[in-house]
């Protein structure tokens, strides 16, 4: 159910300030020495999934707006940031071991549904047993096999799962459209068979076609990226230039790339048209990806987050919504601070579980390596 809260903008500086101390606690020194390494990605993937879940509890979860404001504005750029991510992730990884399409198949998809089916079936449960809710036989087994066609935040059994099977649809084109030698192709081929699906807009899609339309191009400039990071010298020109008198220009771009994150995300086009927030939206992942890319230091509690961004975004909605634990018996910030320790706690135990049924290695296969 939705909360209601108060006094929303002292809870909103309550809550922040208590953030933003842990988030420098938590600061590490960073050498560059690759340019877009696995840690930078990971750390990305936590600020993602920080967007969304954010921006669910203040857009959706509360019923006044203001709070979490500006915090709960980002959820468009995290869900473009998550199929950026995922798309770099899977092309410099198949740049590097080049599966074949059947053993691509057998990794990524096993990846990807396993943490899926156990949310599904949890959800399936709790929902008939606890709140008396069912749903019918053909709505399960489209569920079952990721297909998704509603985004309805209360009716739905999770409503972020249109996500699933949005990206589900690129893992399938991906191995039958990947080119070593020529990504950049790739990327083309995936950004024209999203386009093609909103132009002709079938039927099945109507519920959820516009939010493909917000989405269709992360993913591809992902593919485009990994490519063109291939194509770079050491980063450690970097370095040099974040010393001496060097330095200034240094940081004044990392300050400028900042300032056109907040400005892409204020002005994000949203209630305007679509083609507008697309790019806005494009625009703050580019400028962030950049400061992550120039940056000295780790966030560590961005990592922690983003080792497990795709657990806590098959778990998060329903928990908060239909299961609420913390904001009926707290106040909003102090139950937003548990709710996100605990969907870390959860989200770990989770991926631990998927990877003793499927003994293997459990990794956030939707948004990464």
């Amino acid at each position: 159910m939705q909360i209601l809260i108060n006094n929303p903008i002292q809870e909103t500086w309550i809550f922040s300030l208590i953030f933003f101390v842990v988030l420098l606690i938590f600061v590490r020194p960073r050498k560059i020495i690759e340019w877009f390494p696995t840690s930078v990605t990971t750390e990305l993937k936590g600020l993602s999934i920080l967007m969304i879940v954010l921006s669910h509890i203040g857009y959706f979860l509360a019923t006044d707006t203001r709070f979490l404001w500006p915090l709960s504005i980002m959820a468009g750029v995290g869900v473009n940031l998550f199929l950026f991510l995922s798309g770099f992730g899977l092309t410099a990884s198949q740049m590097q071991k080049n599966l074949s399409i059947g053993g691509f198949y057998k990794k990524r998809l096993l990846k990807l549904f396993s943490p899926f089916w156990l949310s599904l079936i949890v959800f399936l449960f709790l929902d008939f047993f606890i709140l008396k809710i069912s749903y019918s036989w053909d709505y399960i087994a489209k569920a079952f096999v990721g297909i998704f066609t509603h985004a309805d935040l209360y009716q739905d059994i999770n409503s972020p799962l249109w996500y699933f099977t949005f990206i589900f649809g690129y893992y399938l084109l991906f191995p039958l459209l990947f080119f070593k030698k020529r990504p950049w192709l790739t990327a083309l081929f995936l950004y024209l068979a999203g386009y093609l699906i909103i132009y002709y807009k079938p039927a099945p899609l109507d519920y959820v076609l516009h939010l493909y339309k917000l989405h269709i191009f992360a993913f591809p400039l992902g593919v485009l990226a990994a490519w063109a990071v291939t194509k770079l010298k050491s980063p450690a020109i970097l370095e040099k230039l974040s010393r001496g008198w060097w330095a200034i220009s240094y940081y004044l771009a990392i300050a400028s790339l900042l300032a056109l994150f907040v400005y892409a995300n204020i002005n994000s086009g949203i209630g305007e048209s679509a083609s507008k927030e697309q790019w806005m939206s494009i625009l703050a992942v580019v400028a962030i990806c950049l400061v992550f890319i120039l940056k000295k230091i780790e966030f560590r509690l961005f990592y922690w987050f983003g080792l497990y961004s795709y657990e806590i975004y098959l778990w998060h909605w329903p928990l908060m919504y239909r299961f609420d634990i913390f904001y009926r018996f707290m106040p909003a910030w102090l139950a937003t601070v548990f709710y996100l320790a605990f969907f870390i706690l959860l989200a770990w135990g989770a991926s631990k579980l998927t990877e003793l049924i499927t003994k293997g290695k459990p990794r956030p296969a939707l948004i990464g390596k």
